[in-house]
């Protein structure tokens, strides 16, 4: 098993950025997390020691909180990566423009050997790796939510990503304790194409009353085997967020992924999902 870098840096200390920083953290690394504001940074801290302390009681980690939490540091941006970082994953919200600026900016205090990565669900690697000068040293690392329970990471390999990063990459994914899988890069590449898909039929579904959201949950549940429904995986990523991939899907491989009104209705009225305490199911008691 390889080991994973001695420093990462993760870009976006949210829910899906913690997490990557508390996978990284267990597996030994000194972790770097970029939040603009003391707030936001301190939000961010939170987060990750709340999921050290979850993995404590549940026995997955070995040591003290406070030791494995000594290895986190906190920087307001990208410029500000410690020197001999071996690699920067990315993990801001699903906006090109946004994910563009704060890779170009990490990549410019990066060594020529790091390796820079995209924890995008659903954007074009290639179109991000247009805009980087090292483009061979970049590829996606797709990470699933809740990031320490879930075992598998999507490795999205663009078209000029070179061999020894996709191998170096697969190897800390492994180190990590999870499951690695290699696609090309594609439109929604391999989980968001189908767990999307799945997730607006779903939608319609409910939307046309051919059964409500437990029904529908159980479904698949129960008759696939599936842990958790469409509708409740909709609410554990967002609505919002939900709402965004199927919109750009949609624009690159068709109506099939039009996201239905239910969904826009719901985002509109501020209902995205257990982040809100209430989405296609209530959580507000959770």
């Amino acid at each position: 098993m390889s080991d994973v870098p001695d420093r990462v840096g993760v870009i976006g200390g949210g829910r899906m950025g913690a997490g990557i920083a508390q996978a990284f953290l267990l597996a030994g690394a000194r972790v770097e997390v970029v939040e603009a504001g003391d707030e936001a940074a301190e939000a961010a801290r939170g987060r990750v020691a709340e999921g050290l302390e979850e993995s404590a009681r549940r026995g997955k980690l070995t040591g003290d909180v406070a030791d494995v939490l000594a290895r986190l540091s906190l920087v307001d941006s990208p410029a500000q990566l410690a020197g001999g970082t071996g690699l920067v994953v990315e993990a801001v919200p699903e906006w090109a423009d946004l994910k563009v600026a704060v890779l170009t900016a990490a990549e410019a205090v990066l060594g020529p050997d790091a390796v820079l990565a995209t924890n995008t669900s659903s954007l074009s690697i290639t179109e991000l790796a247009a805009a980087l000068q090292r483009p061979a040293r970049f590829l996606g690392m797709h990470f699933f939510n809740p990031v320490p329970a879930s075992k598998l990471v999507e490795v999205v390999v663009a078209p000029e990503t070179a061999e020894d990063v996709v191998t170096a990459t697969r190897g800390w994914v492994r180190a990590l304790g999870k499951t690695d899988v290699v696609v090309r890069d594609s439109p929604g590449f391999a989980s968001s194409r189908l767990g999307v898909l799945l997730g607006l039929e779903a939608i319609r579904m409910l939307e046309e009353g051919v059964a409500d959201a437990e029904a529908i949950d159980a479904a698949m549940e129960l008759g696939y085997r599936h842990p958790m429904g469409p509708l409740r995986s909709t609410d554990l990523v967002g609505l919002d967020v939900r709402l965004a991939i199927a919109e750009h899907l949609a624009g690159t491989l068709g109506e099939r992924f039009s996201p239905p009104q239910l969904l826009r209705d719901k985002v509109a009225a501020g209902e995205l999902g257990r982040k809100t305490g209430r989405g296609f199911h209530d959580y507000a008691q959770d």
